[in-house]
């Protein structure tokens, strides 16, 4: 069964998770520059033999309104379906992702030096906005 690849977009970095092959599990699985996203999702795809998904978070405030970075997670999302028409993109509310990943992080045990790695805890976001995802399915 195809895995489902979640991003975690950010202007400098972009953290990846990815489910595992019955979609019951997200598991942290890398964080690379945002330049290298598209290269990287088209690679992915490829080498897993297709994604049965790709969901991604988007940013917006406690009032539910656009956010600073809202416009280019909508530009990532508009490309991403222009150039794998074939593998549905899910939006999922991102709010509190990066502070639910900070608390993740203190309740493993890491500390505060391990906490303040950004590429750590984008990973970390990006395994919440996909377990959310996926505890969100109808059974």
């Amino acid at each position: 069964m195809p895995r489902l690849l979640a991003i975690d977009y950010g202007n400098k970095r972009v953290g990846l998770a990815v489910t595992d092959p019955l979609q019951l599990i997200a598991t942290p699985l890398d964080t690379i520059h945002s330049k290298d996203l598209f290269d990287f999702v088209k690679k992915y795809h490829q080498q897993e033999g297709g994604l049965a998904g790709i969901v991604i978070g988007m940013p917006r405030t406690l009032m539910n309104e656009a956010t600073d970075s809202t416009s280019a997670v909508v530009g990532v999302v508009r490309k991403l379906r222009r150039e794998l028409p074939e593998v549905p993109v899910h939006e999922v509310d991102e709010r509190f992702t990066s502070r639910m990943a900070h608390q993740t992080m203190r309740d493993g045990g890491l500390g505060q030096k391990a906490r303040r790695d950004k590429a750590l805890v984008d990973r970390i976001s990006a395994t919440i906005i996909l377990q959310s995802f996926l505890d969100s399915r109808p059974l």
